[in-house]
């Protein structure tokens, strides 16, 4: 039989005489420490106000276009160019490291609707108002010689959207119909129609990638996959999106810009209703881009802003505005997940960090360390009330300020008028509760 026999040494504890100091026991143990939450909290709200105190997220503007950027396309496999077509007919190529412009193709009459690279990176197609889909050289010409397309097809009615597949060469446009192109014919291999008078936007699955998604006039979100004859199916919203973006890290989830000043993100397989609202612009959003992380995306906007949305939340965590920028027309999230572009009516391209504090350069061992350890603590105390706020504080400008207040008190009349008048004035069950999420889907069809 084993037996424990607890034993003390009266010197650990006892004085040896009443002028000692009294012996206090103490545990080493950082788990213990009776003032760790209190000095982290501390540390949390330092970290969180020297993060708005270095939150200084513009880098730099791209000056050249002499009319207003209407659509920017990123190179497939240089992180440092950048691509931009103007409402005149002109298109750029831009280097972001220097900050300057490399090429300057007069492309097209009248707009420039569309561009994109090819997944290798040696060409790129552009569309515009002349009814051309052109094909460029991504090097350009030698000294004197002419700046020429390597293809041009002719179409029969106005391109409004352009997107290329991820792994061979075809490419799809969008105008009166949907249309999937080989690079090596100059007649589209296949259309999609759905009894819609015109489309606005195509987009192919980075993952899964047969799939393309459109958005149409009729305020619909059409779904296609190139190996079958007809569209999958389509959801019809209260009001038209401009554009959609997919996540490229989940296959099934996309992004819509919509007309209602929202963005809506779907689940592909169940399109009753949006997975997320995102709700914080004050007019209509014109475009949309996910990050390469698939975790957030950026948008922009009428209202002269744009704003960085964590996939999963309704509010935006950031909001980029200067005194020039006016419409926002165009945005793209950089492949290195760095940097985000935005291009817009007052004729610049402007570069903006993704994370507005993050110190840029080379960071030593311990700054790397001290940037991880104020980032957990933020996390760790986020939800606390004065941390909340400090994060979460952003100057507007006025017009922005005093519309989000209006459209606050228009929601909650709408709210108000919907549960205490139309309902309890019904018959019991005559009038649904909806939520959020599904008063802005009118129909699904298959």
């Amino acid at each position: 039989m084993k037996v424990k026999v607890l034993s003390r040494n009266p010197d650990d504890y006892v004085r040896e005489t009443k002028y000692d100091i009294q012996r206090v026991p103490r545990n080493y143990d950082p788990t213990l420490n009776p003032f760790e939450v209190p000095r982290e909290y501390t540390r949390a709200m330092n970290a969180t106000k020297l993060e708005r105190v270095l939150a200084k997220p513009f880098l730099a503007s791209l000056d050249g276009h002499r009319d207003a950027v209407n659509c920017m396309a990123k190179h497939s496999t240089s992180l440092s160019t950048l691509l931009s077509g103007a409402c005149d007919g002109e298109v750029k190529v831009w280097n972001l490291t220097k900050h300057n412009c490399v090429r300057t193709i007069q492309a097209h009459e009248g707009f420039v609707r569309g561009m994109v690279v090819r997944f290798c990176g040696t060409s790129f197609y552009s569309i515009g108002d002349d009814k051309t889909i052109k094909q460029w050289n991504m090097e350009a010409p030698g000294y004197g010689v002419e700046e020429e397309p390597i293809n041009t097809i002719l179409g029969k009615t106005v391109f409004t959207g352009l997107d290329h597949h991820q792994k061979n060469g075809t490419f799809a446009t969008c105008g009166q119909t949907v249309d999937i192109w080989d690079e090596q014919r100059s007649t589209p291999i296949r259309s999609f129609s759905w009894g819609v008078e015109s489309f606005s936007s195509v987009r192919f699955n980075p993952v899964e990638t047969e799939l393309l998604a459109s958005c149409a006039s009729d305020r619909s979100i059409v779904l296609y996959d190139m190996r079958e004859s007809m569209p999958l199916k389509k959801v019809i919203m209260t009001m038209r999106s401009n554009t959609l973006s997919w996540n490229p890290m989940e296959a099934f989830y996309f992004t819509c810009a919509n007309e209602d000043y929202n963005l809506y993100t779907y689940d592909m397989r169940y399109l009753e209703k949006p997975v997320t609202v995102h709700m914080d612009h004050v007019s209509a959003v014109l475009d949309v881009d996910y990050s390469p992380t698939g975790r957030e995306f950026v948008s922009a906007s009428f209202d002269k802003s744009i704003r960085i949305f964590p996939k999963e939340n309704r509010n935006s965590r950031e909001v980029y505005h200067t005194k020039r920028m006016q419409h926002v027309v165009c945005v793209k999230w950089s492949a290195d997940n760095k940097y985000v572009m935005s291009g817009s009516d007052e004729m610049n391209i402007r570069l903006w960090k993704a994370n507005a504090a993050e110190k840029l350069g080379v960071l030593s061992h311990r700054e790397k360390l001290a940037a991880n350890y104020n980032q957990k603590l933020k996390e760790k105390f986020q939800y606390h009330p004065k941390v909340k706020r400090i994060a979460r504080h952003r100057h507007l400008p006025k017009h922005i300020f005093t519309e989000a207040k209006e459209h606050t008190v228009m929601r909650e009349a709408r709210r108000r008028k919907y549960v205490n008048n139309v309902r309890k004035h019904s018959k019991p069950g005559a009038v649904p509760m909806l939520s959020e999420r599904e008063k802005h889907v009118v129909a699904v069809v298959k």
